[in-house]
């Protein structure tokens, strides 16, 4: 299995556990006398495979992330740790960046006035600058999940 499938498949299980989960919940108290549509002991043992597995595809999902190489000085998981970091300095620039080109109208000389410290033109180009960085890092995680075998649980 590749590393594309398994993060596929981890995506899925984690989200069968959250409905099995919600399922349970529903039932876990009914009416005396009555039944509910599903039972909620099977349900538990659905969800209890479906988290097992899930602990089997995540660590091998991490294994797999700490030994596969994404450059000479990065591991996969390396990379994805700078990616999302990446993407965080993106989105405070970009936050800051909206904040500080809000205009405010001033409906009279006796309204406060607001100005900013920041230069809006730099803080967009290290918004698009920081964007071009992510999307390169990304391409590459993407293209290195479809081509790595995901390892075996040790």
């Amino acid at each position: 299995m590749k590393l594309a499938e398994a993060l596929i498949e981890r995506a899925d299980l984690q989200k069968r556990v959250e409905q099995l989960k919600q399922r349970m919940l529903n039932y876990a108290k009914v009416q005396e006398g009555e039944t509910p549509p599903e039972d909620p002991k099977e349900l538990g043992k659905e969800l209890l495979l479906d988290v097992n597995r899930l602990n089997t595809l995540v660590k091998q999902i991490s294994r797999t992330n700490h030994e596969t190489n994404y450059d000479e000085k990065w591991t996969l998981g390396d990379a994805l740790i700078e990616r999302d970091m990446i993407g965080k300095k993106r989105e405070i620039y970009s936050d800051l960046a909206a904040e500080a080109s809000l205009k405010q109208d001033r409906y009279s000389r006796t309204e406060i006035k607001y100005i900013t410290p920041f230069n809006v033109r730099d803080l967009q180009k290290k918004v698009d600058e920081l964007s071009k960085r992510y999307r390169e890092v990304d391409t590459r995680i993407q293209e290195l999940n479809w081509r790595t075998d995901l390892k075996d649980q040790a």
